[in-house]
């Protein structure tokens, strides 16, 4: 070892002062982000499993480590490329063990030193050192002192506008004498720079050029120091402007009130005025606005009712109080519209002509509301656009379906945060008419809980009689809705209450027949699923045998969804095939249908195969979805007498078949059947689909032609299917 290390003195707090002795050879602990000058104490915490073990040897043997800084902190396991080649010879002065088995030790750098040959890597690094020989220029001594002297001035201002360093270390800075540890204390003591500038400080020996780079380093950091504190003092003389400013516009405010001058909130009201005054409000709402804009006025706008009362005044003149669709009854120009865009409907496109031609005469007239009821898929709302359209009106729709909040028709009172209209003045807000098509869209899936019931807000909604002064709880002013055309749509009428059934005129819309649903498809469904896939009728045709096969065997619906549904399918078989390079005119015949989607969901000779044997007949069931066929099976054994039913059939079923039973024991001579056959022989009636609840008394007839034709043996026409309810 060189000596200046033998000749190095340190200060052992565990010890007491001896003479430094250091070996050749060290070991060696990589630190992160940290930088460890001669003649400084620091600080350091020890993790590494590596890292504790080297001070557990060391604290054995000499308290004396290397320490050298990392280049990456993230590296894991460090070698010697990893570290910087100038680290620092280290005295370990305290160890504190901490329960997770980290250390915490107290230690203070002694000497500059360079790293050399590694002589170990496990358990820990252990390498030679040398001693980092420091150097300086006679002819640079008074350059050295200058140098000191404005490192001392600039450090002293470092301080002073720094509040991470304390004011001590000014004190210290200046009793140090000797160059090079002033610029290893002062390094060491500027937490704000970097551990590469640090680094760099460290592996400079020359005095001078350390001395000047650390000059350099607090004059930068005294022009950023500065910066920071010409920033902080524009902060706090910015918020006391605002200050001041608040209190200068409150005294204008004053003033302008005195002058009759006004603001920006005054320019707002005036603004206001002139759109309700535009508005065309009837006299009680305009009074009513005109208070609330009075009330505005006079409110400051840092006040959180300011925008509530912003808000409700905005949605007074938004709304179309005196707006109109200029309406065009043109019967004949209706008719071909409603024809083009829906094929059959022939009653609804009767009854909504009739409407108008009563409104042609009679432009006051009241009109009806009209409620669509029909299966999914039958053209309900699509016919209410047509109307909108042939009328030349604006249309709005409000979906229904699982509303259960009253406020959602009526609105919620302006006296909750985020109070708003309800979906009526909502939609006509969006319409900017008074006098669109509005439809109530499934207006059968309303529900009802504990914040109201939608169907009982929707009487006055629909009833002619009092809607022409509809009262929304947000505005709390009557809205005329006699204009409105109000057209509601449901799949089934039974969940509507009767209050409210009472006020709409009930049109039936039935589902489509074969030859309806073909025409639908030609006209309308190809033509826009081939669009819809990037096809032209070049690539692709349907011939009517095609559709008729779609519609019978894999469909069965009372609409044309699910037949849209399949077009769209065979659409994307196709469009795939040409996306994939196969160019070739894709004509759609029933093979192919087949080829495409596969063999069909339903078969026209089930009904044939299972009517073939006696006691089997088929009936014609109701759904919301529309019409199904069902069949029903009865089956004679010996027995003592009784009528067994299966099939989760409901009581008012029940009762039909032995309704049944009672007409067919009453005929039985007229049937050829024994008179007595029920003394000895039990019936088993059975509707399939057991796991589907069943009722209603229109099986009746079905039933009895069952059991007959179980017991005269003769089997039911596979081509007939029936409904309706038997009578004694």
């Amino acid at each position: 070892m060189s000596d200046q290390l033998e000749n190095l003195k340190s200060e052992d707090v565990s010890d007491g002062d001896r003479p430094l002795s250091l070996p050749a050879e060290l070991p060696i602990l990589p630190l992160r982000d940290t930088v460890l000058f001669p003649n400084s104490f620091m600080p350091l915490a020890v993790a590494r499993e590596s890292s504790v073990r080297l001070i557990d040897d060391a604290i054995a043997n000499g308290k004396r480590i290397a320490v050298f800084t990392q280049r990456d902190a993230a590296t894991e396991e460090p070698g010697q490329v990893d570290l910087y080649p100038v680290g620092t010879a280290t005295h370990i002065h305290k160890m504190f063990k901490l329960p997770d088995g980290s250390l915490r030790l107290i230690v203070q750098g002694l000497q500059r030193l360079t790293i050399g040959e590694m002589v170990s890597v496990h358990p820990y690094l252990r390498a030679r050192v040398s001693a980092a020989v420091e150097g300086t220029n006679e002819a640079d001594h008074l350059e050295i002192d200058a140098l000191a002297r404005n490192i001392k001035t600039n450090f002293q201002q470092v301080v002073s506008l720094s509040p991470l360093l304390s004011d001590d270390l000014q004190t210290l800075a200046t009793n140090i004498a000797e160059p090079g540890r002033l610029a290893d204390f002062i390094a060491s003591s500027l937490s704000t720079i970097s551990t590469a500038v640090k680094q760099e400080v460290l592996e400079t020996l020359d005095i001078r050029a350390r001395m000047d780079s650390l000059n350099r380093i607090l004059i930068k950091e005294l022009e950023v120091l500065e910066l920071g504190s010409k920033i902080q003092s524009q902060v706090q003389s910015e918020v006391g402007r605002n200050q001041r400013e608040y209190f200068l516009r409150e005294q204008m405010k004053a003033i302008q009130k005195e002058l009759g001058e006004g603001d920006d909130q005054t320019k707002d009201v005036e603004e206001l005025a002139e759109k309700i005054e535009a508005a065309g409000m009837p006299e009680a709402v305009k009074k009513e606005a005109l208070r609330e804009l009075d009330r505005l006025s006079k409110m400051p706008a840092a006040a959180a009712e300011y925008t509530v009362s912003r808000t409700y005044v905005d949605w007074l003149v938004a709304l179309p109080w005196s707006k109109r669709t200029d309406e065009v009854i043109d019967l004949p120009k209706t008719k071909s519209v409603l024809d083009a865009d829906h094929s059959g409907l022939e009653k609804a496109k009767d009854r909504i002509l009739e409407y108008l031609a009563v409104r042609k005469l009679n432009p006051e007239v009241k009109g009806p509301i009209l409620c669509f009821v029909g299966p999914p898929g039958v053209g309900k709302t699509s016919l209410a656009k047509s109307i909108a359209q042939s009328l030349g009106r604006k249309f709005v729709r409000v979906s229904l379906g699982g509303m259960r909040d009253e406020a959602e028709i009526r609105g919620h009172r302006r006296t909750y945060i985020g109070a708003l209209p309800g979906q009526v003045i909502q939609g006509l807000r969006r319409a900017e008419s008074k006098n669109p098509v509005f439809i109530l869209d499934e207006i059968d899936k309303l529900g009802s809980d504990f914040r109201g019931d939608p169907s009982s807000a929707l009487l006055e909604v629909l009833d002619p009689e009092q809607n022409n002064t509809f009262r929304d709880h947000y505005l709390d002013v009557p809205f005329d809705l006699s204009e409105v055309l109000f057209i509601t749509t449901a799949n089934v009428l039974d969940p509507v209450p009767p209050a409210l059934r009472d006020r709409m005129e009930v049109l039936e819309i039935a589902g489509y027949t074969e030859e309806e649903k073909l025409e639908i498809a030609i006209d309308h469904l190809v033509e826009k699923q081939v669009k819809n896939h990037g096809l032209t009728p070049e690539h692709i045709r349907f011939t009517p045998d095609a559709i008729r096969h779609v519609i019978r065997g894999f469909t069965r619906e009372a609409g044309v969804r699910n037949l849209e549904r399949e077009i769209a399918s065979l659409c994307r078989k196709v469009a795939r095939r040409r996306a994939e390079g196969d160019e070739a005119f894709k004509e759609i015949t029933s093979d192919r249908v087949v080829e495409m989607l596969g063999a069909p969901k339903f078969l026209d000779e089930e009904m044939e195969e299972r009517t073939k044997e006696p006691g089997v007949a088929i009936g014609l069931a109701w759904t919301p979805a529309g019409g199904e066929v069902l069949f029903i099976e009865a089956s004679r054994m010996a027995g003592t007498g009784s009528l067994t039913l299966t099939g989760q059939l409901g009581d008012v079923m029940k009762e039909s078949a032995r309704a049944a039973l009672s007409w067919l024991r009453a005929h039985a001579k007229e049937y050829n059947i024994d008179p007595d056959f029920f003394k000895s022989a039990e019936i088993h009636v059975h509707v399939p689909s057991g796991a589907i609840p069943k009722d209603g008394p229109s099986a009746g007839v079905t039933m009895a032609s069952a059991m007959a034709s179980e017991l005269t043996g003769r089997p039911v026409r596979g081509d007939i299917a029936m409904t309706g309810e038997i009578t004694l």
